[in-house]
């Protein structure tokens, strides 16, 4: 295995387990002291809008380069475990 690609793994490693650290005790805290009942009630009031507008944009597009993103580390996997079976 190439040094980019432990370099790589180790830093996704590391930022999954930092993200998890920090959203799993905020998840609990908004569950537990209303925020919920807010949030529901934002979405229920919401000003209905016609179209996607600039943010709609920018998050298809954001969407669209993390499903590219995922798509890629799955292939280049892949094709790494292929190589190594040959002799």
């Amino acid at each position: 295995m190439s040094a980019v690609v432990k370099w790589w793994s180790r830093a996704a490693a590391a930022v999954t387990g930092v993200v998890l650290t920090l959203v799993v005790p905020v998840h609990a805290w908004a569950a537990g002291n209303g925020v919920a009942d807010v949030a529901v009630e934002a979405v229920k009031y919401r000003r209905r809008r016609t179209g996607f507008g600039f943010f709609g944009f920018f998050g298809g597009l954001c969407c669209l380069i993390v499903v590219g993103a995922i798509v890629l580390a799955i292939v280049l996997i892949s094709r790494g475990r292929r190589n190594k079976k040959q002799p």
